[in-house]
């Protein structure tokens, strides 16, 4: 396939992704790097070409190319546009992500991972980073630590998110990457790190492997969020629940719909847009709980958040410079 480099999406430890666009248009990313050095990214293509699930981001193709004087291997893959979990909560200019999309989000992970951890494959790294987001959903990404569950290879991720079983260098099976969802979970619900204050890889592998703690669960979210991160980080990984386990788990069940972004996440243009105050009109059960459908599944404050991290500030500013404002009333 021909096709052409654009700019640079982003930058690993081994490798560039760059957004790139065939001779028919088509829009796709490209992971690069180095022929000499691309063990790694040929691992990755291994996996992912094997795998097709809406959970998991999609396998294009692969090419060598000589660029520079230098030959590169590129494995292509499908354009998700918001770029990471990471980037989303950035965007938002505010600190975490609301709880309804957590649950969104974490729900999609946990059938991706449910997906690949039926084909025997573990990730290896969970992480916001290797999260990408769409339009309306989540997908896992880079398998370059990716391996089979009965493979022995030495322990491969990233510290912050490794279960205290990787880091004592015993297994690094399924478990592994339910704990890594764990800390997912916290990083979307704080929109930092699982574990506050340690920035030095050695001391962090030490404290999750000896020291018996987990990672701290954060205030702000419900009982429900608060208990399915304490499922995801039960230290002994046998007692840990897995993804079938966990897809059954309150916090994803009482949110398990597609979340409207034009109903429940766009900042109102008047006092005409009714679906800002309709938000007691229906009710719906849910098992034994009464719970609102979509926005009035929010409560006030979680409203006022929504429209303090969500409003189109530059829509607000163009509607400002173009409008021939006219005075009512002073």
């Amino acid at each position: 396939m021909v096709w052409i480099r654009g700019h640079v999406l982003g930058r690993g430890s081994s490798a560039t992704v760059s957004a790139a666009t065939s001779a028919s248009g088509e829009v796709f990313a490209v992971k690069s790097a180095a022929l000499s050095q691309s063990e790694t990214l040929q691992r990755e293509k291994q996996f992912l070409s094997i795998l097709s699930s809406p959970y998991v981001v999609t396998y294009k193709g692969c090419d060598v190319t000589k660029e520079q004087n230098n030959f590169m291997y590129n494995l292509q893959m499908q354009y998700m546009p918001k770029g990471t979990i990471i980037d989303a909560i950035k965007a938002r200019r505010c600190t975490r992500l609301h709880e309804s999309e957590i649950s969104s989000y974490t729900r999609q992970i946990i059938q991706g991972l449910e997906y690949i951890h039926a084909y025997g494959i573990v990730h290896c790294d969970i992480k916001g980073a290797n999260l990408l987001v769409g339009k309306n959903n989540v997908k896992i990404a880079d398998f370059g630590c990716a391996k089979w569950a009965n493979e022995s290879v030495p322990v491969r991720g990233t510290p912050m998110f490794m279960a205290p079983e990787v880091a004592r260098g015993e297994e690094q099976g399924f478990a592994a990457d339910i704990w890594a969802l764990g800390c997912v979970v916290i990083e979307m619900a704080t929109g930092g790190s699982p574990w506050l204050n340690m920035n030095d890889p050695t001391s962090v592998l030490y404290k999750i492997a000896y020291s018996g703690e987990s990672p701290d669960i954060p205030g702000g979210v419900s009982d429900q969020a608060k208990d399915f991160m304490g499922k995801c980080l039960i230290r002994d990984p046998k007692e840990r629940w897995g993804a079938k386990e966990l897809l059954k788990h309150p916090f994803i069940e009482v949110f398990s719909y597609k979340i409207d972004q034009d109903m429940c996440m766009d900042s109102p243009t008047s006092i005409l847009d009714q679906h800002v105050w309709s938000f007691s009109d229906e009710l719906q059960l849910v098992g034994s709980d009464l719970i609102q459908p979509r926005c009035s599944l929010y409560s006030l404050r979680q409203r006022v958040e929504h429209l303090v991290c969500n409003s189109d500030l530059e829509k607000w500013k163009r509607v400002e410079e173009e409008k021939n404002w006219m005075t009512i009333r002073k």
